[in-house]
């Protein structure tokens, strides 16, 4: 878990980076490879990684707060990772599952009512958004900051 304010932006970066090349893969393989290119796929990604970015640094804090707030027993560190990161998921399925259909609308556009594709996004979404999050992503993202991040900002030890 991030301790401070940069080991924070570099575990968002890492959950990010994540979630969207899972997420990305996922709606590609869900909505068909037709108007898929290398270059397009590039572009995709990169502004999404942005917009991902920037969505969880405004979620972050209020998910973390809401997530903290629920009675559960905060004593055990993975209670509080899986409340964090269930409440992440959630609200960032809902978002991003709002920015998904503006781009698949631009993309192949959208067959029937705009609030019934959006349910079903957020559905769809979220089946694989929690357990990519749970199993994948979160652990593969604490791992990589506790063993390249965190080592780099603790004190070396003098040996005397």
């Amino acid at each position: 878990m991030p301790s401070n304010k940069k080991e924070g932006i570099i575990f968002g970066i890492f959950m990010c980076f994540g979630m969207v090349s899972i997420m990305t893969a996922y709606n590609t393989a869900l909505h068909g490879f037709s108007s898929f290119t290398i270059g397009s796929a590039a572009i995709q990604f990169t502004v999404t990684f942005i917009v991902s970015f920037f969505v969880e640094s405004l979620v972050e804090p209020k998910a973390r707060k809401f997530a903290l707030s629920l009675p559960y027993d905060k004593s055990k560190k993975i209670n509080i990772i899986l409340a964090i990161s269930l409440c992440m998921v959630s609200l960032m399925v809902l978002i991003m599952s709002g920015y998904g259909l503006i781009l698949m609308s631009l993309m192949i556009g959208i067959k029937g009512p705009i609030f019934t594709a959006y349910l079903k996004t957020v559905g769809l979404n979220f089946i694989v958004a929690l357990p990519a999050q749970l199993l994948i992503v979160g652990p593969i993202s604490r791992w990589l900051l506790t063993k390249y991040v965190k080592p780099s900002t603790q004190m070396p030890e003098l040996n005397v």
